[in-house]
């Protein structure tokens, strides 16, 4: 279950409210002595965490489905960096990294528990299942998210979230379960979004990456173009181009592409490459208008957690109107 961005938290006394941890989303399964983490783009991750591997086989049940965060606390903040250094290929450096940094994860729901499928069943009685789940058998690896259904207390999470949040997240206390739907709500501290690279501009002498040009999936899977990021240190610039160069292909973009002279190019031509839909990055932006940034953006971090499918038009900051409310308050119903 998916969460969409939007500027406000609701206020009318059917949401629970949770932290929106910075780390990687993540499912964790238990089935007999089978053990795995699996990403939310379905990416198989146990290997690269085998301390938590190691924490969820000495829970002593046999079946379990877990929704979670995976995350690694650096003294007082929890350092994406240091989750993005455990996807390494060298066996060895994981097994180093998980003595020397051991990472954790963060529980907020429970979808089986001991062959029984709890995805249709409300979040109250999931949370009491996950609760007693890890009353039992949490620890420093298993942590329980905290929630609240006081939007004081969530409105202080987002003023106070400093390292370690990134986000307050709303979900409806009767609502089931709902995979591959933006069924709950987030209100993130800054306006962020994660694109597919569908293509660069090169620096004026060739030997590095100017800019990454950004793209979404809309409902016809046609990958549009909207907008681009250029705030890449000057140090990254050159490095960057050895990871981009391997990946140029057409067509880039399937729908929307680069046009020519624009008010960011001064009336300019600029020559454009296309990229193999591959990489998917994280960017600060601040308004949106007809799909497409109104300003440059930040570049925040590469997202390799991510599958490039997952970055779609809805990801866009999103002004919840009340006939919007109104139905999901009747699909609770339902």
């Amino acid at each position: 279950m998916e969460a969409k961005l939007v500027s406000e938290l609701p206020d009318d006394g059917s949401w629970q409210f949770e932290p929106k941890w910075d780390g990687f989303r993540a499912l964790v399964f238990r089935a007999g002595s089978d053990v795995e983490i699996m990403s939310k783009s379905g990416k198989p991750l146990g290997r690269y965490f085998p301390d938590i591997i190691e924490a969820l086989r000495k829970v002593d049940r046999a079946e379990f489905t877990l929704d979670g965060e995976l995350i690694l606390p650096i003294g007082d903040v929890l350092s994406f960096d240091a989750l993005q250094a455990r996807l390494h290929p060298a066996a060895s450096r994981i097994e180093r990294l998980s003595r020397e940094t051991p990472a954790q994860i963060m529980l907020f729901d429970c979808l089986m528990l001991d062959g029984r499928d709890m995805i249709a069943e409300p979040l109250s009685e999931r949370r009491v299942q996950l609760e007693a789940f890890h009353k039992a058998h949490g620890g420093s690896s298993m942590l329980l998210s905290d929630k609240t259904m006081d939007i004081r207390v969530a409105r202080s999470w987002l003023e106070r979230g400093g390292g370690a949040l990134d986000g307050v997240v709303a979900k409806q206390v009767g609502e089931p379960y709902r995979p591959g739907e933006r069924a709950m709500l987030k209100v993130k501290q800054h306006r962020s979004a994660d694109f597919v690279v569908g293509g660069f501009r090169r620096t004026k002498d060739g030997g590095g990456v100017a800019s990454l040009l950004l793209g979404l999936y809309d409902d016809a899977g046609l990958l549009h173009h909207v907008g681009f990021t250029s705030g890449i240190a000057a140090a990254e610039r050159t490095e960057m181009l050895g990871k981009l160069d391997p990946l140029v292909d057409a067509p880039g973009f399937t729908g929307k592409a680069p046009g020519g002279p624009s008010r960011w190019n001064h009336g300019q031509e600029s020559e454009w490459e296309p990229l193999r839909s591959e990489l998917v990055v994280e960017v600060i932006y601040d308004q949106v208008t007809g799909d497409r940034f109104r300003h440059g953006t930040r570049l925040c971090r590469w997202r390799p957690d991510k599958a490039p499918c997952q970055c779609t038009m809805d990801q866009l900051i999103h002004e919840l109107r009340p006939a919007e409310l109104s139905t999901l308050h009747e699909r609770q119903k339902d």
